[in-house]
């Protein structure tokens, strides 16, 4: 059995140690072209070798060379990130978008004097109405009392030491002129109107961004001023426009002349409008006209 098993190796060994020759012949005339000496263990040695570096290029390919992004399942480390950087942006963008629309409504409802009345307590433009309540209020005890007369004292002699401004922005009278309707919510004229000379000049109430000139049957010339703290001051009926829209403004400049463009019912007067973050406020409470 062993002896079988020794010709059978060794008949084995023959073959694969065999030589071999290849030879290439020219068709026509028999010439002998190439040829090469092979043994099946050479050819074996060979081609593992081949397969081998076959295997290590692709390898290679998948892992560090652009290609591997056309291969099914890989991506590059730079695309995703290209791809996240756009997400936030887009993001970004959609959310600047979003802030735009509610500035331009807000606008809009400026010109248009379009203002829920029932929302105007958001700013404290109208005062809240209490109904009295039907429960009778305790007496104040002695140490309430002592307490009161001290605080009364206190207040009476340190008026000037404690007071502060009510309003932290002070801003510049766009004319110097009679007041001759003033601020009213409840009738929803969101506006003072200031009697002046013909030609006077109108100036900014502060420093800002011109956003809007133009003119219209109602109103005549009209000119917005966006300026920071979210304050819009509006100026109409005037007889010209010395300011674009787009211009930056500085406080004091003038902007418009004073006609009756739009309403010649009223004389020469000047439509003035001071809104806070989309609601309209009472402009003298900053602004003193006359």
């Amino acid at each position: 059995m062993s002896e079988k098993k020794r010709l059978k190796r060794k008949k084995l060994k023959k073959q694969l140690f065999t030589k071999n020759r290849l030879v290439i012949l020219n068709e026509d005339t028999f010439e002998e072209v190439f040829s090469l000496r092979l043994t099946l263990m050479n050819v074996f040695v060979v081609g593992t070798i081949g397969a081998v570096l076959l295997i290590l290029a692709t390898t290679y390919i998948i892992a560090f060379t652009p290609l591997r992004e056309y291969i099914p399942g890989y991506a590059s480390t730079k695309l995703k990130r290209d791809a996240t950087q756009l997400a936030l942006k887009s993001d970004s963008l959609s959310a600047a978008l979003q802030k735009n629309e509610v500035y331009l409504a807000s606008i809009k409802r400026v010109l248009a004097g379009e203002v829920d009345v029932a929302k105007l307590s958001k700013d404290s433009i109208l005062a809240t109405e209490t109904k009295p309540t039907d429960l009778k209020a305790e007496a104040p005890s002695e140490e309430e009392l002592k307490l009161r007369q001290e605080v009364a004292k206190e207040d009476k002699y340190n008026v000037f030491e404690k007071a502060q401004s009510r309003t932290p922005i002070v801003l510049f009278a766009p004319v110097k002129g009679m007041v001759t309707e003033k601020y009213n919510a409840r009738t929803k004229h969101f506006s003072t109107d200031i009697a002046v000379p013909k030609n006077t000049p109108i100036k900014a109430v502060l420093s800002g961004t011109v956003i809007f000139t133009g003119w219209t049957p109602n109103t005549g010339n009209v000119a917005i001023i966006r300026h920071n703290n979210g304050f819009i001051s509006v100026y109409k009926h005037a007889a010209s426009l010395t300011a674009a829209q787009g211009d930056a403004v500085k406080t004091g400049e003038a902007i418009a002349i004073a006609g009756s463009t739009g309403d010649e019912s009223t004389g020469v007067h000047l439509h003035f409008e001071l809104w806070k973050d989309g609601y309209p406020v009472d402009p003298q409470h900053f602004i003193s006209f006359e």
